[in-house]
Formats: C-alpha cells, structure tokens, sequence
C-alpha cells in the first residue's frame, strides 16, 4: 500500500512561494533529488505539474544534479489532477472525476511513496482524510504573502520526526492524529 506525503519548502511565517524564496542549497537540492529518485509517484495538482514540465527538457546551464532531478522526475509515474487539462506528458495519466476513488485505488495498487504536489490538491486530499504525513521545509525567512502550506485549518496533527537538511533547513514530519 502507498504512502501519501505532502511536503513542500515553507517559510516561517507558513508560506509556500518558489518564486520568493530563496533557492535551496546545494544539499538540500540533492536531498530533493533522492528523494525523488526513491517515489513510487507523484500526485499533482494542474498548477504545480505545469511548473515541473521545466524537467522534461534538458537545460544547457544544469549541473550534474539538476541533470539527475531530471532524470529522477521522469522516470516517476505522475498522476495529475485536473478540470481543465485534456492531456498531459510524458509517463503522466491525467485523473479526472472521482478524486477520492482514484486516490484510494492509487493507495491500494501502488507499492512505496507517492508525494503531493500543490497546496490547493492537498487540502483537498486532507479532507478527505487521505494524507498521511505532512513534511515541512522550513525555512529562516519571512515572505508576508504567498500561498499558506495549508489551504484551510491544518488537522489535527502530531510530530513524528524532525531532521536538519542543511545549514538553515529543518523539515518537520507531521502526521494525522
């Protein structure tokens, strides 16, 4: 049965904007690479999955480890949630209607972890009581604005790991109570 996991970079003050933020390190970008390397999947809402299709093309100023993202991200199985999208790339199936059957079904079938992309999928998904661990990011800065980590009210949640990334990043690992 899979694991299903939201995590995103956060700054202090909860919010999630890549665009704001600062970029991550070097090692917390390999970080991010194997632990793409090791998912069974990605869920992604329409918004995010349009921002990752930067990794299907090769580009001439990537090192070493953006070039192994790349090819980690391909590789993944991508499932991609969307009311208004009629096709999508590579190695992606698009999910239409029934999101908690779907995901359910995913849950069953697939072995390992599948990540959540996107706040807006992931509130929905936490309603539905189908997250099962939540990992945070955090990161020393303050954007003011942006999009919240958490859509709604975050549940009811407990620690159930924490880990320093780097010289500034700490991610939280929560899970449902």
């Amino acid at each position: 049965m899979a694991k299903l996991f939201f995590g995103m970079n956060q700054s202090l003050d909860g919010y999630v904007d890549h665009m704001a933020m600062l970029p991550p390190s070097p090692k917390l970008f390999r970080h991010f690479v194997e632990q793409t390397d090791g998912l069974a999947g990605s869920l992604y809402g329409r918004h995010l999955y349009e921002l990752m299709r930067y990794w299907d093309h090769d580009q001439p100023d990537w090192d070493a480890d953006h070039h192994a993202f790349a090819v980690a991200w391909r590789k993944s199985p991508k499932w991609v949630v969307s009311r208004t999208l009629t096709a999508v790339g590579p190695n992606a199936t698009l999910v239409q209607g029934d999101l908690a059957g779907e995901v359910r079904r995913l849950k069953a079938e697939v072995r390992g972890e599948i990540e959540v992309g996107g706040p807006k999928l992931a509130h929905s998904l936490t309603e539905l009581g189908l997250i099962d661990e939540y990992r945070i990011y955090l990161h020393p800065e303050v954007l003011g604005k942006g999009t919240p980590f958490f859509a709604a009210a975050r549940p009811p949640l407990r620690l159930a790991g924490n880990e320093q990334i780097d010289d500034n990043v700490m991610r939280l690992s929560y899970v449902p109570t």
